[in-house]
């Protein structure tokens, strides 16, 4: 499995040095945070994506994938939804991305019925568009679809090898789901995994890697029983907790903590 970081955990910090933190670390890729807030945005006119692209290739750094905020089950028209998926698509395709990130975000009044279809809709939509540019959308389990179970609810009726999986471990533990039913769910669908680690289901302030209670190493192994060979992704939500130790100086014993992992699990 190759290791990568998310951008969420050094908040507005350079692309020059994001690279330089990678590469110090070695982390094979970064997940870029992908909000007008950040350096990489869909906003970004060509020759910055250029440029952002060419920082990273020549540090032998890939960018994972395009972090965008787009909530596909959202209530309202699918036009708006539809533009800002080819939005970050378009941005992942300059910076050579294989992957966008998107949240499901589905209203309170909405009924899970009606959340999934127009995910789906939506989805199913836009997944012909990433074909042609050869980047690939992934639905997190987050927010009204945390778990593996309610994820694949709208995987399942969108049936298109372009839309898959982003497991984060957290929120599908937050769930109250097992691993081994969330691994068994996302799998035929996984793209890339999220961990991170906490405290506690009531103070998610994020800690080193190995540090809280989040089952890292039966997700680990869980990957490893099959043979999966994608992405673990850590994203330490620093922008959200300004309380946070800085991410820049965890970086090392993160990576340790995951390569410990990994060789265990072989």
């Amino acid at each position: 499995m190759k290791l990568a970081f998310s951008t969420l955990g050094v908040p507005g910090l350079p692309i020059s040095d994001v690279v330089r933190l990678a590469a110090a670390h070695g982390y094979h890729g970064v997940e870029l945070r992908a909000h007008p807030e950040e350096p990489v945005h869909p906003g970004l006119d060509l020759t910055a994506r250029a440029d952002v692209a060419a920082e990273f290739k020549s540090a032998g750094v890939e960018i994972l994938s395009v972090a965008g905020y787009t909530r596909v089950a959202a209530p309202g028209d699918d036009e708006p939804v539809i533009a800002e998926l080819r939005a970050l698509l378009d941005l992942a395709r300059d910076l050579g991305a294989p992957f966008i990130r998107v949240f499901p975000g589905a209203g309170e009044d909405q009924s899970p019925e009606e959340a999934d279809a127009a995910a789906a809709r939506r989805l199913g939509t836009a997944a012909e568009y990433a074909a042609d540019l050869g980047v690939r959308i992934l639905l997190e389990t987050h927010d009204s679809h945390r778990t593996g179970a309610a994820a694949i609810r709208v995987l399942g009726l969108v049936g298109h090898r372009q839309v898959g999986s982003l497991w984060d471990v957290m929120h599908t533990w937050l769930g109250g789901e097992q691993p081994s039913t969330s691994h068994a769910a996302l799998a035929p669908f996984l793209g890339y995994v999220q961990v991170k680690d906490i405290a506690s289901p009531d103070d998610t302030t994020p800690l080193p890697l190995g540090a809280g209670v989040l089952p890292l190493t039966e997700c680990v192994d869980l990957l490893s029983r099959a043979d999966w060979d994608g992405w673990l992704c850590w994203e330490y939500e620093k922008r959200w907790y300004e309380s946070a130790a800085p991410l820049e100086g965890l970086l090392g014993a993160g990576r340790e903590h995951l390569a410990r992992l990994l060789n265990e699990s072989a």
